[in-house]
């Protein structure tokens, strides 16, 4: 059994690729949110595949979460600070600069 048994990792992955997308900025089209959650799939999937802990987890789907913002060249959006088992929820937090969340179109 994986590390987080009540959800298939698909499930995960429609969960955080939700809740990143609802913070980003600009918005994201469906189909970059369909994008995004296929590469949070693959991530997390590894991270089951190698019993990995929340904090890998968490890890590796930010490392693709930065990739994609880097390939769009635009978009800015938390990251995945935990998971919550027991609410079915992905826990996300803005990445800041002084204080400040980033933003899009050239940081602070």
């Amino acid at each position: 059994m994986g590390t987080h048994p009540g959800r298939t990792t698909d499930e995960w992955a429609g969960i955080i690729s939700e809740a990143y997308a609802a913070k980003t900025r600009p918005p994201l089209t469906r189909q970059l949110v369909k994008e995004v959650r296929q590469v949070i799939a693959e991530a997390l999937r590894e991270a089951e595949a190698a019993n990995s802990p929340d904090s890998e987890w968490c890890e590796r789907v930010n490392l693709v979460l930065d990739r994609s913002e880097m390939s769009l060249h635009a978009a800015v959006g938390p990251r995945l600070a935990a998971i919550d088992d027991a609410a079915g929820t992905a826990v996300m937090m803005h990445r800041s600069e002084a204080g400040r969340p980033l933003r899009a179109f050239g940081g602070q």
